[in-house]
């Protein structure tokens, strides 16, 4: 758990809010000895932020200590200098699209407090910059011309703040760390704090509630510290010391970046932001099992516009033939055509969301294996049976979506073939937490592909293993975690 330290300048700063023990003045800061066993996360709020000033140097330091900073360094120097801080603008650019259409000419100035603000219209723009830019307080300009725009990104200070806005900033401090105020006892068995990713507003999430609580529950058994955390929490990661991503990933997503901020973080993360580089297209594990001999149905590339591929795709598969979009999940973007004609309009359907797809034969089967596979090692196997009337085990109807039956054994279980197949193909990319799907035909095994993010439900995967299949994959966590303490990893 991390210590949290508010760093001003002098006591009289911190007049008009609670005491509290964690408010320090820079001197007191520079006092610290630079080594604390304990993680120390700053909230720097010295008056100054201008290059070699006191708020500089704090920043500066924490970060020499290896002490998680706010505001950073590098925030200050983007925001020092116009040139640099609006060529990064463009993660805004959706949340100022959803503005309402304002008189051209229009002015605005809104001050944002730790990624919040008093109107609900400019609250997805304070956040989306307060990933980007975080600091305590930011003062956004917006002009209209005719849309919406950004003219300008000023970091403040609190002491600047009048009455009702330091009303706004201490709830939105309270509201962006409770740890300040409030520093929960920590049980004396509790070794380390996971944070579990999840967002209640999936449809299709790879871990159900049930399951969700069954991961809390063995994690505290095993002695973890178990949070659950959304999508909004994306600057709080600095107070754990592992993330367990249980919500389906993409590159173009939030989920991503908090991979990517996590590991920058030092913290332990499943699944790590290359295998969800590696695992979310199709197109690299294609290729990655081809350089690798990887088992797998034939498969070939599509390029838009180019039909000698196509009829190179043809002459080699034949009909039917399956057609994806690299980045699908879920059964979503895969189609299955039986002749020419329709192979011809269902490219162009797919063609219009990316400018390569992966054409693969056709393999009948009545049910496809999914291979749970934790450190280059198999934990749990299951047989997923293709939707009632369908092709895959997963069919989104127009109302809604439904999957065939499961049946769940132990991996030893499971055809040689299958088990090789699995392992063969998740050793390349990487030693975190995946689901291998693998056709079985005439005796071998085919890999279809491999999941960075594998569906974990509550009496499916677990059916067999029941509560000690969490418990295997949150030890994952402690082992991984006690080996980078004593310096192994």
């Amino acid at each position: 758990m991390s210590q949290v330290l508010i760093v001003i300048d002098e006591p009289d700063d911190w007049a008009p809010y609670y005491p509290s023990e964690r408010v320090i003045t820079f001197a007191d800061y520079l006092a610290l000895p630079a080594r604390q066993q304990q993680r120390v996360r700053v909230i720097n709020l010295c008056a100054s932020y201008d290059y070699r000033s006191e708020g500089y140097y704090c920043s500066l330091l924490a970060e020499a200590r290896s002490h998680n900073v706010l505001p950073s360094v590098r925030t200050l120097n983007d925001l020092a200098l116009p040139q640099l801080y609006k060529l990064q603008l463009s993660q805004a650019i959706p949340a100022l699209a959803k503005l309402p259409l304002p008189a051209e000419g229009s002015e605005r100035v809104v001050k944002s407090y730790f990624g919040r603000c008093a109107d609900p219209a400019l609250q997805p723009l304070a956040r989306a910059l307060f990933d980007r830019f975080a600091c305590p307080v930011l003062e956004i300009h917006l002009q209209a011309n005719p849309q919406w725009e950004i003219v300008e990104l000023k970091i403040c200070s609190h002491r600047d703040l009048n009455e009702a806005e330091e009303t706004e900033f201490a709830e939105a401090l309270d509201n962006f760390s409770n740890k300040v105020w409030r520093q929960h006892k920590k049980p004396s068995n509790t070794r380390y704090d996971l944070a579990i990713l999840v967002n209640p507003e999936e449809k299709l999430p790879p871990s159900d509630g049930a399951a969700i609580k069954k991961f809390v529950s063995a994690g505290r058994e095993l002695g973890l510290s178990v949070e659950l955390i959304g999508p909004g929490d994306y600057m709080r990661l600095s107070e754990f010391d592992a993330l367990f991503i249980r919500e389906t990933t993409a590159i173009d997503h939030h989920t991503y970046r908090f991979a990517k901020k996590a590991e920058a973080e030092g913290l332990v993360v499943l699944d790590d932001p290359t295998s969800i580089l590696r695992c979310t297209n199709k197109i690299y594990l294609a290729d990655l099992f081809s350089n690798n001999k990887v088992p797998a149905p034939r498969t070939c590339i599509l390029r838009r516009g180019d039909e000698e591929s196509l009829k190179s795709a043809l002459a080699e598969l034949g009909l039917p033939m399956v057609v994806k979009i690299p980045d699908g999940s879920f059964s979503r973007g895969v189609v299955k055509v039986h002749s020419e004609e329709e192979l011809h309009t269902k490219l162009d359907e797919l063609f219009a969301e990316s400018s390569l797809l992966l054409a693969q034969e056709f393999l009948y089967t009545e049910f496809d294996w999914r291979i749970g596979v934790l450190d280059n090692k198999p934990l749990y196997a299951c047989r997923y049976y293709m939707a009632k009337n369908h092709w895959q085990i997963y069919n989104h109807g127009s109302k809604k979506t439904v999957s065939g039956g499961f049946s769940t054994l132990p991996t030893f279980e499971v055809p040689k073939p299958v088990l090789q197949a699995a392992l063969k193909a998740t050793k390349p990319i990487g030693r975190g937490f995946y689901g291998v799907d693998v056709k079985e035909s005439a005796g071998k095994g085919y890999v279809i592909e491999v999941n960075d993010n594998p569906s974990i439900d509550s009496g499916v995967e677990d059916q067999y293993l029941g509560k000690e299949l969490y418990r295997l994959i949150l030890q994952e966590f402690i082992r991984r975690l006690d080996a980078r303490k004593a310096g192994q990893e």
